[in-house]
């Protein structure tokens, strides 16, 4: 047997169908043992999950973070554009303001509460039900239009690559197995295979890398390294792609990412993701029964830390392989073959990777991991929509029910959002480049999110119904910029008429730009809607008010090893930016 082949031969299906019955044995047998302790069905355990260990909880914000996008999407632009889209995932700083801001002040709305919170239930309670309520609307819009359709559509262009399979063979087929397990597993499942799966995740990718360095330089780890570096340095006509802020109007790069606007449009869009978005959150809001507040939070903040090391990989495990495979293709034998003009073929780049560098066997098991990945990513954002209906629509409509009964209406609302993925689906491929199509929808969203959730924390003063002007104001500003982004091809299209050439400044405007303005807009007018509306309830404003009590469990919640972890996962992003500047 030929072990250098540069294609899945049987030793590969062999191993890749052994170790999924196994993973799928772990999981049955971790759910089983979960009911038992519960003794029956819990909507809560079912939704949340309760009181996972703190590297668990890491584990599972990693993994639900992972998804194709990474395996394509990511390794794509890699491959195409370097690291200029690396302020997207150098964010590891960014989860660790979810763990020490946020988090305490939902333990401490969860209190008053009594009960574990979604983010719908955080605007009802600091602004209005309508506010929380249109967060829902606009949460459950994004995660099929974002999510679901997007995970899917990647996930078929990789398993093509790799598998050689029909394109949407392997999108049906992925829809089809996560709906499946996100049915039955629920968030003790996702948790399970978020355990089993990062670790392979994390091992393959870094062989996938440092085999690939060795290979572009003939054995040679740093050669590859130099050649890469080389290789990249010429490319986009002699500008590079090895640098993270394109200042120049000449670089090709700087229309889309024009300057220094890019590290804060991107963190506008990473403080949404990673601090108030539903998706993420849930992880850490899981809790044993009548656990003190201190425990919730060093559990939940030692997550998030654990987390932000973890964030720190991906670009090593997907973007640089990505640049490696576009110096490999330059290198006759490679067997890597790419042309960066077409999207679809750097979007190959990684699944490229592991057939062609690999060795026969390794393959099979690397391979495990990326399924369990994008399973595991896709359970998440199906186990999230679940969440969101069952707790902020049902219940409140249906009172009384058994657990049972709402763990079945989420398990129905994980169906209705599978077949809104697979519905939009060949709407969104005629919708032009996939990944440009993905951030721009989630700068238009940003905005919103991070204004309301901001201001409802951190000012008193702020009304309810600023929050809803704010929200619902912001969202609809972002619809209609989608809407002229598709009528103009993101603007890239001459549009003749009198309204058209009256209005270049909102189709036209740099989506950076365009999310940056956005924010500031919003802000300013939940400010002056705040004049003029009634002030928040002093039941709204304990509620983001920290007693004498709270404080102390938040003191006695971290240590000196959670701000030795914290400043080295912000020492280590300095590091990659110092570096690619």
């Amino acid at each position: 047997m030929d072990f250098s082949a540069k294609e899945f031969v049987w030793l590969d299906w062999v191993v890749l169908a052994v170790g999924l019955v196994g993973v799928i044995w772990a999981v049955w047998r971790s759910i089983v043992k979960d009911k038992k302790k519960q003794k029956g069905e819990d909507s809560s355990a079912y939704l949340f999950g309760k009181g996972e260990p703190w590297y668990v909880i890491g584990m599972a914000i990693f993994a639900a973070n992972i998804g194709s996008e990474h395996l394509v999407g990511l390794a794509g632009t890699g491959a195409k554009d370097g690291v200029g889209m690396a302020h997207w995932e150098m964010q590891g700083w960014m989860i660790l303001i979810l763990g020490w801001l946020f988090v305490p002040f939902y333990q401490l709305l969860i209190n008053k509460m009594g009960k574990i919170i979604t983010m719908p239930d955080f605007l009802k309670f600091r602004y209005t039900k309508r506010t929380g309520s249109w967060l829902s609307i606009i949460t459950l819009v994004a995660y099929v239009l974002t999510k679901v359709s997007v995970t899917a559509f990647t996930g078929g262009i990789f398993f093509k690559y790799l598998l050689g399979l029909d394109f949407w063979v392997g999108a049906i087929g992925l829809i089809a197995i996560t709906a499946v397990f996100t049915v039955f597993g629920g968030m003790k499942g996702v948790m399970t295979l978020s355990t089993i799966q990062t670790p392979i995740l994390i091992i393959g990718s870094f062989l996938v890398l440092f085999l690939g360095l060795a290979a572009l330089g003939d054995g040679s780890i740093t050669e590859g390294w130099s050649n890469m570096m080389a290789a990249c340095n010429a490319a986009h006509e002699g500008y590079g792609t090895t640098h993270m802020f394109h200042t120049d109007p000449g670089d090709p790069m700087y229309p889309q990412f024009p300057g220094y606007v890019v590290f804060l449009g991107a963190s506008i869009i990473g403080f949404w993701y990673w601090c108030t978005d539903q998706h993420i959150v849930q992880r850490v809001l899981g809790q044993v029964p009548g656990e003190d507040n201190a425990e919730v939070i060093k559990r939940a903040r030692r997550g998030t830390i654990a987390a932000g090391f973890f964030k720190i990989l991906p670009c090593f495990m997907f973007l640089i392989p990505g640049m490696i495979a576009y110096a490999l293709s330059l290198k006759s034998g490679s067997g890597i073959e790419m042309d960066i003009t077409n999207h679809e073929s750097t979007d190959g780049a990684f699944a490229m990777m592991v057939k062609n560098i690999l060795p026969v066997g390794i393959k099979g098991i690397v391979t495990i991991g990326f399924v369990c990945a994008l399973v595991a990513s896709l359970a998440a954002f199906f186990n999230s929509c679940a969440t969101l209906f069952t707790e902020d629509f049902y219940k409140p409509m249906k009172k009384g029910k058994t657990e049972a009964h709402y763990v079945f209406v989420g398990r129905m609302a994980t169906v209705v959002v599978v077949l809104l993925g697979l519905a939009w689906m060949p709407i969104m491929m005629n919708m032009g480049n996939l990944y440009s199509y993905l951030q721009d929808i989630q700068s238009l969203i940003a905005p919103a999110m991070v204004a309301v959730f901001t201001l409802g924390i951190f000012s008193k003063k702020i009304t309810p119904k600023a929050g809803e002007w704010g929200l619902i104001g912001g969202f609809i500003i972002g619809m209609v910029r989608l809407l002229t982004n598709v009528l103009t091809d993101s603007g890239k299209a001459v549009m003749e008429g009198a309204f058209w050439e009256n209005t270049t400044w909102f189709w036209q405007t740099n989506w950076l730009i365009f999310e940056c303005w956005l924010l500031v807009f919003i802000i300013a007018l939940m400010v002056v809607v705040s004049f003029f509306t009634p002030a928040p309830s002093k039941e709204q404003v304990e509620a983001i008010t920290f007693t004498s009590d709270f404080k102390k469990s938040i003191r006695e919640s971290w240590g000196v090893w959670d701000i030795v972890g914290t400043l080295v996962v912000v020492g280590l992003c300095a590091c990659f930016y110092w570096y690619f500047w």
